[in-house]
């Protein structure tokens, strides 16, 4: 069974859907591909609401992922465009 996770969020006051992008499209190229256990990634918007969907192999591999990333300069600056107390994760495990 994988994980699909769900994270929802909105951007920080100031923050540009163009600037925020440019640094996802890193994030999703530079740093998420490379980890173990990574099947797919996604960025989708609802007017202001923003949403990643990250598929992982397992919730050990996604949990190594938010540890091992947590002080990555491209992690710290999602954090840094994302408003604060904005930021709702959760993760589902597969029935398949």
């Amino acid at each position: 069974m994988s994980v699909v996770e769900v994270t929802t969020f909105t951007l920080a006051e100031g923050v540009s859907a163009e600037a925020f992008l440019a640094l996802d499209t890193r994030m999703q190229t530079e740093l998420v591909p490379n980890r173990i256990g990574f099947l797919r990634r996604t960025t989708a918007r609802h007017g202001d609401e923003w949403l990643v969907l990250t598929l992982w192999a397992s919730e050990d591999d996604a949990g190594a992922f938010q540890r091992d990333t947590e002080d990555d300069p491209l992690q710290v600056e999602f954090a840094r465009l994302v408003e604060a107390g904005s930021l709702h994760l959760t993760r589902f495990t597969t029935l398949d």
